[in-house]
């Protein structure tokens, strides 16, 4: 069904530099008018943030297709999310995705966002109940880890379930975040800080 105003939603993160043309086609297939409540639907493709259900917010939407791109996903992906919310993020990575393992600390939330998977077809996606700051031991390692959630400092139990190679997005002490993991040693690099309009390059250096 054609949604002028998710095509405009689109259209604007492509202006705003969101130019990953997989994560840009996963956002259209997934209308985030589904992801936020009735009383919010004339605002769903606006670019703000907006509450869900449990005190909780779904992020404005070039946020969360910015975090993605920074992701760098690929089909063979096993990815674990901390903080599903709404679940709208989840979704969109679940057609970047092999699957996609996410903890939420809301059972409420995670009774939404299954409802809403089942009805658009998401269908490679679990989530379980419980503190993502420990991630999901028995489903690790990762190739990709993402956070929904600002932090204080990278949970080092993640940085722990990435797989030789992976990476992990994060926002941390108002910064995004890159965690990269060769063998065993990781690296950081700062990607941009909070005030999203402010990109500055980051340097790499070893935890």
């Amino acid at each position: 069904m054609f949604d002028p105003g998710l095509i405009d939603m689109v259209m604007r993160l492509r202006g705003k530099g969101i130019s990953d043309n997989n994560v840009l086609r996963a956002v259209e297939q997934t209308p985030r008018i589904r992801f936020v409540g009735e009383g919010n639907a004339e605002k769903a493709y606006d670019e703000q943030k907006l509450p869900i259900s449990c005190g909780q917010t779904i992020s404005a939407p070039w946020v969360t297709a910015l975090m993605i791109q920074m992701l760098r996903v690929s089909k063979g992906h096993k990815v674990l999310e901390i903080g599903s919310g709404s679940g709208y993020q989840t979704a969109i990575l679940a057609r970047l995705c092999r699957r996609v393992y996410a903890v939420e600390r809301y059972k409420q939330l995670i009774s939404e966002a299954e409802t809403r998977f089942k009805n658009l077809d998401v269908r490679n996606t679990v989530i379980r109940h419980g503190d993502g700051r420990y991630g999901w031991a028995g489903q690790a390692p990762f190739e990709r880890i993402i956070l929904g959630c600002a932090t204080r400092a990278a949970p080092p139990m993640l940085l722990e379930q990435l797989a030789p190679g992976g990476e992990m997005i994060a926002v941390v002490d108002e910064q995004l975040m890159r965690y990269t993991k060769a063998r065993s040693v990781v690296s950081e690099e700062t990607l941009m800080p909070l005030k999203l309009d402010m990109i500055e390059p980051g340097k790499s250096r070893t935890l």
